[in-house]
């Protein structure tokens, strides 16, 4: 058992690699365990068209601006090689192709156990895998003999040719799949509201410049619960005219499946060829079951000394899984963290 690790971090995309760079500015020497190849976290494994809902001035990790137009919205490919060019300028240690298992409490701090029979230990530990690899799909009554996926699953609209399809969900990701969609399938999107439009640019600026300039951003968990069920989706105008026009529409959620077919409130049985759960996603962090029961404020454990988050959503702010939200999330654990980390190593002897 190596036991002369201060800090290890789970996950190397934007959670991991931001705190990776603070508890190193807090004096630590943290290990990045990475499960992908690469450290950009699930950036690489997002639909093919995907771009940022934010310019690239309001999406930039603090320190370290995307490259290029600062009011562009930089696409998937462009965010996987700014986080890899994040990690290269760090100077950490990065573990690629390490999948963690699972956490165990220990002596002077936790051991960590790694999908290839690694045993490592470290006196703290910060769980940084967001939620990615835990997509949620909702336990609806019935059963489908169609094809069903996962927002996280689906790459381009070309299988799709010619198909009838539901998208379920009313955010972000739902719409702009659904739209590009429409382009070569029948698509209704599947929604237990409406869905809520609000424009991209207000008065000749981008949404996000306003919630910089207003602090929304920085809107503390408590004021959030309502906008977490009804996540607003950014629009330039175009989705609004998809759905007036009918190129897609949007339907109340369907009450059941029904072998090939899905039945509307209405009653009306509709035959479909795939449905798609654009329905979010869960924190990815399984591994930390043998811990027990764990609570945390703000990502700092109140349960269990050494152990921190850093990516969940909603963990201090509206902004604190994104790009440009979870440095501050970063800072905010990684000084209790030094304190913790230093003093159990010297404790311990370790």
């Amino acid at each position: 058992m190596i036991r002369n690790m201060d800090t290890i971090v789970i996950g190397g995309g934007q959670s991991g690699l931001t705190a990776a760079r603070a508890l190193k500015n807090a004096g630590l020497s943290p290990v990045i365990l990475e499960a992908g190849e690469q450290p950009t976290g699930s950036w690489s494994r997002y639909y093919d068209s995907l771009t940022l809902f934010s310019p690239a001035r309001y999406s930039s990790i603090p320190g370290h601006p995307f490259p290029g137009d600062p009011d562009g919205y930089p696409h998937r490919d462009a965010v996987v090689a700014y986080l890899q060019d994040f990690a290269d300028s760090l100077g950490v240690e990065i573990r690629t192709g390490t999948r963690v298992t699972s956490v165990e409490a220990a002596q002077g701090g936790f051991a960590v156990h790694t999908a290839d029979g690694q045993l490592l230990h470290a006196a703290g530990v910060v769980a940084a895998t967001g939620s990615f690899g835990n997509p949620y799909v909702p336990d609806l009554p019935g059963a489908f003999t169609g094809r069903t996926l996962h927002a996280a699953d689906y790459r381009n609209p070309k299988e799709h040719a010619g198909q009838r399809i539901v998208v379920i969900g009313a955010g972000n990701s739902a719409v702009q799949i659904g739209y590009e969609l429409a382009e070569v399938a029948s698509v209704t999107l599947a929604t237990r509201y409406p869905v809520q439009l609000v424009p991209q640019l207000i008065g000749g600026k981008d949404i996000h410049h306003w919630h910089h300039t207003t602090g929304f951003d920085s809107l503390p968990p408590a004021w959030l619960a309502r906008i977490a069920q009804h996540t607003p989706v950014l629009d330039t105008g175009d989705y609004a005219a998809a759905l007036s026009d009918g190129r897609m529409d949007r339907r109340p959620m369907f009450t059941a499946f029904d072998g090939e077919a899905v039945v509307w409130s209405d009653g009306d049985r509709e035959p479909v060829d795939t449905v798609i759960f654009a329905t979010g996603y869960r924190p990815d962090l399984g591994y930390l079951a043998p811990l027990g029961p764990i609570e945390h404020v703000g990502g700092i454990s109140t349960t269990h000394p050494g152990l921190a988050y850093v990516g969940l959503e909603f963990q201090r702010s509206f902004a604190s899984n994104t790009l440009r939200g979870v440095t501050a999330d970063a800072e905010h654990i990684a000084t209790p963290l030094a304190a913790w980390a230093s003093g159990a190593l010297a404790a311990y002897g370790l």
